[in-house]
């Protein structure tokens, strides 16, 4: 038996037994985890071994199992001892923001959360956590931009216009921008600002880490009252802007799999084929990045629509295998 689904298991368990004021007994927890019972009586006796309060008692006739005093714990917070029990378990996940103030603000949170955990059950999730490891690669290194994060962060408060010097990677320039701070935006390791700017009379996304230079300007501002952040990334198939265009594109049967099992795009639809392959389409803002996509699915994928778009991975792979002759 993989260390892995016991471990599963119990967890399962003490959340069960957190969760009922009538308890729960061992024929109810197989029911529920889909195993025998001799696994359930397995569980209950490791769990007691590691020092879980659990205790049974004979109810209408049958024996039930309890978590002691598990609806006692005062939190102070409406979370109960499982709730808690994830939210420090998940604090890996948040490592790739370390050298943010987002960051130290979360680890002084989970070292509260700890202190509020009985030792037996940080005993228990650091047993998981040799079973899991979650990578964050890559990544980018934030402590530079601590002080621009703050910068910022208090300038949307304030609601104050700032000027930054912004380099553009694909012009190979630097410019200054007057911007309306709207929003700090995390996606795919990096942060960036959305924000109003008043040169391109638009809203602009801008990464942090090409932000050379911020001062503050006194002139104020409002966020329109119909902008919503989530609203005006969702076309995007990733970060980047552009025109709406309509994407269908075939997947080879071999890679099939990969792409069904994943959300992608919000308006993605996914047509298997007969001979096992798919057909992907979506309506994306811009195309550049589900090209960058498409590219390192290399000849597993294949543009039917737009046009344009197929002539550039069609050019793109041309260059590549002018590299390799």
């Amino acid at each position: 038996m993989a260390r892995g689904d016991q471990l599963g298991r119990q967890w399962q368990i003490i959340q069960a037994l957190t969760a009922s004021r009538a308890g729960k007994s061992v024929p109810d927890l197989a029911e529920e985890l889909e195993c025998h019972s001799r696994t359930v009586y397995r569980d209950i006796e490791a769990l007691e071994k590691a020092g879980f309060p659990i205790y049974n008692e004979k109810r209408d006739g049958k024996n039930v199992w309890f978590m002691l005093d598990a609806e006692k714990h005062q939190m102070p917070i409406p979370l109960n001892l499982t709730e808690l029990m994830a939210l420090y378990f998940g604090r890996d996940m948040l490592k790739v923001l370390k050298g943010t103030v987002f960051y130290d603000s979360l680890k002084s949170f989970f070292q509260k959360v700890k202190t509020m955990l009985p030792a037996e059950y940080i005993n228990f999730l650091e047993q998981i956590e040799k079973n899991l490891h979650i990578g964050q690669r890559p990544y980018k290194q934030f402590g530079a931009f601590k002080d621009l994060v703050d910068q910022i962060n208090s300038a949307i408060e304030s609601r104050q216009y700032i000027e930054i010097l912004y380099y553009t990677m694909s012009r190979n320039e630097e410019a200054l921008r007057k911007v309306a701070p709207y929003h700090i935006w995390f996606f795919d390791g990096t942060f960036y600002l959305i924000g109003y700017c008043k040169t391109r009379k638009s809203v602009r996304l801008f990464a942090l880490d090409r932000i050379n230079a911020l001062d503050f300007v006194e002139e104020s501002f409002e966020i329109p009252d119909d902008f919503s952040a989530e609203d005006f990334m969702r076309t995007s198939f990733g970060v980047f802007q552009g025109e709406p265009s309509k994407v269908k594109i075939w997947f080879d049967a071999d890679i099939a799999g990969y792409i069904r099992e994943k959300v992608w795009h919000e308006t993605q639809q996914i047509h298997t084929q007969d001979d096992g392959s798919i057909l992907f389409e979506a309506e994306v803002a811009g195309t550049d990045e589900i090209k960058f996509w498409l590219l390192g699915w290399g000849s597993k994928a294949m543009v039917i629509k737009p046009s344009a778009l197929k002539d550039e991975i069609g050019a793109e792979a041309e260059k590549m295998a002018g590299l390799y002759k």
